[in-house]
């Protein structure tokens, strides 16, 4: 699965995209060691005038790309560009490993936002952690958005210092699921990424 590439018609998202030309395919596929500067730049990008961003989500992925916690890391590219990326990493319950997966950061550059390329990646990311028998995901952000993708409030998970309606969950898996959550250290990450 980490060799599938997945495409995605632009024309079929929402303007401006309305070319079918082969230029026009968005490509979502894994990460490359060349990817590496065009993330950061990218992710930077994305971020900079987010009113909920602290500007460290390229140091996060860093972080984790440098501790080997970066379990799934995909690539929107289009016309030959880097336009997106999406990371999942580990999470831990309760203390221990466990086979569950924190979502993010997903970026997209901001001139291609609100057209369909993050629920691609999203899409794509869960599919490969799916495959991958995954028994679930969870990720800090807004229901209204997630809930397309099958996110509910996380019920019998707790993030210390984020409230419940935004600590969002989606189990791969039948049966409950409790304990307290904690994602990777790169996420209490403070320090914007170099680049």
């Amino acid at each position: 699965m980490d060799r599938i590439v997945f495409n995605v018609l632009v024309s079929l998202m929402s303007p401006p995209f309305t070319s079918t030309a082969s230029d026009s395919i968005l490509s979502i596929r894994p990460e490359t060691v060349d990817d590496i500067d065009a993330v950061t730049q990218m992710t930077t990008a994305a971020f900079l005038d987010h009113p909920y961003s602290r500007q460290t989500e390229a140091a996060i992925i860093f972080g984790l790309r440098a501790s080997g916690a970066l379990a799934v890391s995909l690539v929107a590219e289009l016309s030959g560009g880097i336009v997106g990326h999406i990371a999942f990493s580990p999470i831990r319950l309760s203390g221990e490993a466990s086979n569950w997966f924190g979502l993010g950061p997903v970026a997209v550059i901001p001139s291609l936002q609100r057209i369909g390329i993050g629920s691609a990646l999203i899409h794509a990311g869960l599919a490969t952690l799916r495959f991958r028998n995954a028994g679930g995901c969870v990720l800090v952000g807004d229901l209204g958005y997630y809930r397309r993708f099958g996110f509910v409030q996380a019920q019998g998970l707790v993030l210390p210092g984020v409230p419940s309606e935004y600590f969002l969950a989606l189990p791969f898996a039948i049966g409950p699921i409790v304990g307290e959550v904690s994602f990777h250290p790169a996420f209490d990450n403070d320090a914007p990424a170099a680049g």
